[in-house]
């Protein structure tokens, strides 16, 4: 068995075992169909990154960015969210915006002013330009449609607690999408076993609350894939 798939089936793992333990906690119904379908979402989406787990050709083999598995993804998850039980809107594939969207809207801009501060001061040297399009495009587009896009509408119909136990918008679907994403980039397993980096975990699924805010709040993927563009690319300039 490929180590990708023992990671995952870890990840999933995870978040299984924390969808229960909330609902035992809240005392709330559990739909277990809804969190299958986002355990299997999470399988299906690890799949298509990896390209069939190396089955399928890699379609840019002079690029040092993964633009195949990234493509592949996209494709796959928009086909996912045009399915009827999930639907384009209910997962954020559009770009109007919610009501009271404005406050989003002021968050962002200061959170682009900071990043690019950061970039211009911190930044060290402009990187190629197959870095660049890929950093400003690839990651937040594919990340955010799982993520935030048809992960989140899973999770968040799996564990529909209820508004009184959301904070700023954020139910436990939306915290158990962020511990996922967390876990993409710090929970591994390798040849020489399982692996966990705390720091790259708190530095991606601390920012990641922030993307679901703005998903809840804008009820659109349009600000979290700026804002996930602009943390991976603004580095890539200066």
């Amino acid at each position: 068995m490929p180590l990708a798939l023992v990671e995952i089936a870890i990840h999933m793992g995870v978040v299984a075992a924390l969808a229960c333990l909330a609902a035992y906690a809240t005392r709330s119904d559990l739909r277990a169909g809804w969190l299958i379908a986002a355990l299997l979402l999470m399988l299906l989406r690890d799949a298509l990154v990896l390209r069939g787990y190396g089955l399928v050709p890699d379609f840019f083999p002079d690029s040092a960015w993964n633009w195949t598995g990234k493509l592949l993804a996209t494709a796959g998850l928009l086909a996912v969210a045009a399915l009827p039980r999930f639907g384009f809107r209910r997962c954020g594939v559009t770009l109007r915006q919610a009501p009271g969207s404005g406050t989003a809207w002021i968050v962002f801009a200061l959170f682009v002013a900071v990043l690019f501060g950061l970039a211009f001061h911190l930044g060290d040297g402009r990187e190629g330009i197959d870095t660049i399009l890929f950093q400003w495009s690839m990651p937040g587009i594919e990340e955010e449609l799982f993520y935030r896009g048809v992960l989140l509408l899973a999770l968040n119909e799996a564990l529909d607690t209820g508004a009184k136990r959301r904070f700023a918008g954020i139910g436990f679907g939306g915290l158990l999408a962020t511990v996922a994403f967390g876990l993409g980039h710090a929970l591994f397993y390798r040849a020489d076993g399982l692996s966990f980096d705390p720091m790259a975990f708190a530095m991606t699924a601390g920012p990641a609350l922030l993307l679901v805010w703005f998903r809840q709040r804008t009820g659109s993927l349009l600000l979290p894939v700026l804002a996930h563009n602009v943390a991976n690319g603004a580095f890539t300039l200066f």
